[in-house]
């Protein structure tokens, strides 16, 4: 993971003022990292008793999808509104300045279905943890969180709970 810690680009100030935001794109760039970044994923994940992978949009997309995959296992799509053309179920939650909503199709997870929930990064673990409470709503069980990038000095994994939560790359320090 030493080589795709290196090749996550730091970018100042965005998307404001005082953010320090960890760019992806380099490492999906280079195949041989995007696979390792898959591979190490799956190696956690593989024979635990999981029935979907749960991708948040839209950077949880591009790791929830070959992750799947690699698991033989199905996917389920969480998204803003206005994005999914079916029946929806909706969560909202807290932001710093106001609220947000992620929605899922209503037939995405059935009843006792067991969840992993991926995204690219862990923060705050408010987009995470209103995605778990979508998927309870919907009858499923959450096993865990998996992230590639956790910024461990916000503590988002306490929110999740930390023994629920994976990730790859730990960020000790803004």
């Amino acid at each position: 993971m030493d080589n795709v810690r290196r090749t996550i680009r730091d970018v100042a100030d965005f998307p404001k003022k005082g953010i320090v935001f960890k760019d992806i794109t380099p490492v999906l760039a280079d195949p041989a990292l995007f696979g390792r970044v898959i591979d190490c994923l799956a190696e956690h994940w593989r024979g635990k008793d999981v029935s979907k992978i749960v991708g948040i949009e839209s950077r949880g997309f591009l790791f929830a999808a070959p992750l799947a995959l690699a698991l033989g296992k199905g996917l389920v799509l969480v998204r803003k509104p206005g994005k999914l053309p079916y029946e929806k179920i909706e969560q909202s939650y807290g932001l710093e300045y106001g609220t947000d909503v992620v929605q899922a199709h209503v037939d995405s997870v059935g009843k006792g279905e067991k969840v992993l929930i991926i995204d690219d990064l862990l923060a705050t673990g408010g987009t995470a943890e209103a995605t778990g409470t979508l998927m309870r709503k919907l009858g499923g069980v959450v096993v865990g969180y998996s992230f590639v990038i956790e910024l461990g000095f916000i503590n988002g994994r306490k929110r999740l709970g930390a023994d629920k939560v994976h990730s790859l790359i730990n960020v000790e320090a803004p």
